[in-house]
């Protein structure tokens, strides 16, 4: 008769077994997926044709360009995706910011205002959404996405005006620090906007921060500014003595004021100057999909943390009738809270919209994690829509009706990686 001990270690041995074999089944399932593989080669054909975010957009925008130049890796040559990056530095502003996206000059109208122009750079001119704090950010995680694919270390000694790429990285940094950070919670700060969005809820248009804007901390700016930064300290070693300690805090006080322990979600915002929001509104009902997303892969949440948040994500899913954890928020803000229209009514655009272009990099983040079943379930439905509707499509709404430009650069960028971590999960169960 087994004793306890001999009956335990075959019940672990058993277990082992059962997994290991569900793992292989799993494994075959992704590398015999030919939706994968049509999803690739669409892809790498649609990121061929440019890079501005897509037919809707005329500008290369660098919130964009982050998510889609390992995909443009893949076709371009080194240099061009170089020149892209350098153009950033080149229009950076006197004070360290970074602009959101630029378009040849020739192209803007007279009547046209909302541009800024530099003489180290006068074939373009630039243009910045200021209620969003996430340019900076996004052009330090693009030129290390550039170095990791490319190999190329030499952006990083370019000189632009009088100082180099490198010290033009920090600058941009510093520019959070000088301009958009709260000493009182020790995070930094942008306008009220749903989730990752660009669109506040004061005033037509909504982009730029103006006498009307409510200023409020959020786990998107943040854990992007924390990835940024180690980002830089690993492409610059050099820098950590001064970045380092300003990382860890980040990551503290992410923790402390923005994550909810009871719920087991992130706030919506810390309100620095009053919410725009009625006074009877509770926001904190609202679950921010890509915050979530971008928190996890800033190394935020725990394991355990990281399975109640996928949990949470598809049961609000089910429960908005929507097709894919790219869902923006759950649930959305009422009609009529935001004055641009775009964002009216619910489920429109950044209110609720969903979107593959987090939605794949929260798929990215389970295979990251460990979590692969789950990351090959929540994949499928974005995979399927591509196929299906013949196109990248920008947004889609809750009934899975496709939305925007068809041929959204970031959503085939993002999707791109996800297959490809996919993949080499599942070529590593061969081994």
């Amino acid at each position: 008769m087994m004793n306890k001990i001999t009956l335990f270690v075959f019940v672990l041995l058993l277990m082992a077994c059962t997994t290991q074999k569900e793992e292989k089944v799993l494994a075959k399932q992704i590398l015999t997926n030919e939706q994968f593989h049509e999803v690739k080669r669409r892809a790498l054909a649609v990121v061929k044709t440019g890079f501005n975010a897509g037919d809707g957009y005329r500008e290369v925008w660098i919130r964009d360009y982050n998510t889609f130049i390992e995909l443009s890796a893949e076709v371009y040559p080194t240099e061009e995706l170089k020149e892209n990056l350098l153009v950033f530095f080149r229009m950076q502003g006197d004070d360290g910011n970074i602009i959101d996206g630029f378009t040849p000059a020739e192209k803007i109208a007279k009547e046209e205002t909302d541009f800024s122009y530099s003489e180290l750079e006068p074939r373009y001119a630039g243009h910045k959404n200021t209620v969003e704090t996430d340019q900076e950010t996004s052009l330090i995680q693009t030129v290390y996405k550039y170095i990791m694919a490319t190999g190329d270390r030499t952006i990083l000694d370019a000189q632009i005006g009088e100082i180099t790429v490198a010290q033009r990285m920090e600058w941009a940094m510093q520019f959070l620090m000088d301009h958009r950070f709260s000493p009182e919670y020790g995070l930094i700060w942008g306008a009220t906007t749903a989730d990752w969005g660009d669109v506040q809820p004061e005033h037509g248009w909504g982009v730029d921060i103006d006498g009307n804007t409510h200023r409020a901390i959020d786990i998107y700016d943040n854990s992007m500014f924390i990835i940024a930064l180690d980002n830089l300290m690993e492409m610059l070693p050099s820098t950590k003595d001064k970045w380092l300690p300003i990382r860890h805090k980040l990551a503290e006080n992410s923790k402390k004021h923005l994550w909810d322990k009871q719920n087991q979600k992130f706030i919506p915002h810390i309100y620095l100057n009053g919410s725009p929001f009625p006074e009877d509104f509770n926001e904190n009902e609202i679950y921010y999909f890509g915050g979530t997303a971008i928190a996890i892969e800033a190394g935020l949440l725990t394991e355990e943390e990281i399975k109640i948040s996928i949990n949470e994500m598809i049961s609000r899913v089910k429960e908005a009738g929507a097709a894919s954890i790219g869902l923006t928020l759950y649930p959305p803000y009422p009609d009529g809270f935001f004055v641009n229209k775009i964002m009216n009514p619910e489920y429109s655009y950044q209110n609720g919209g969903d979107w593959t272009w987090f939605g794949a990099r929260m798929v990215q983040q389970l295979v990251n994690y460990g979590f692969v079943q789950e990351a090959y379930e929540q994949l499928l439905p974005m995979t399927n829509r591509v196929v299906k509707n013949d196109g990248f499509y920008e947004w889609y709404t809750v009934d899975n009706k496709p939305k925007g430009s068809g041929t959204f650069r970031g959503s085939a960028g993002v999707l791109y990686i996800a297959i490809l971590k996919l993949e080499d999960w599942a070529n590593s169960q061969n081994n």
